[in-house]
């Protein structure tokens, strides 16, 4: 299951990165920031064991998928014909997020410590990063 979700995630960032040549769009400077914090909230939330790590990807899972709604709704404003593959990339893997946040619901997410603090706080920096990130 956890396998399943990883080999997702790595497919979202291989076609990202993809998209990113293809539209000429230039990566946020920050990129290796998130990284190293992606990595710091991923191993963090593990010490408070799997439930915890359930929470961390509840909370993830949840911020990415409204941001890629927000997206979608920007590019269907735009011009939904010149974006469909696109429209098409950025609905699948919302939706492949929505199956992961579902997965950590169903694994006892909500029973972490202080889950509805740590999901706000997750929450919070995932907003702030995706903020700074299109700006910067």
């Amino acid at each position: 299951l956890l396998q399943q979700m990883w080999n997702q995630e790595k497919e979202h960032l291989k076609k990202f990165n993809e998209l990113m040549v293809a539209y000429r769009v230039r990566p946020t400077v920050l990129l290796p920031l998130w990284n190293v914090a992606g990595f710091v909230l991923g191993a963090g939330s593990a010490l408070l064991g799997k439930k915890g790590a359930m929470a961390c990807t509840v909370a993830v899972e949840e911020s990415i998928s409204s941001h890629y709604n927000t997206q979608i709704r920007t590019l269907m404003e735009e011009d939904p014909e010149k974006y469909k593959e696109l429209l098409q990339v950025i609905k699948k893997f919302r939706d492949d997020e929505l199956e992961h946040h579902d997965i950590g619901l169903k694994h006892d997410a909500e029973e972490a410590p202080v889950y509805s603090v740590l999901k706000k706080a997750i929450q919070l920096g995932c907003k702030g990063a995706i903020f700074l990130s299109e700006r910067i």
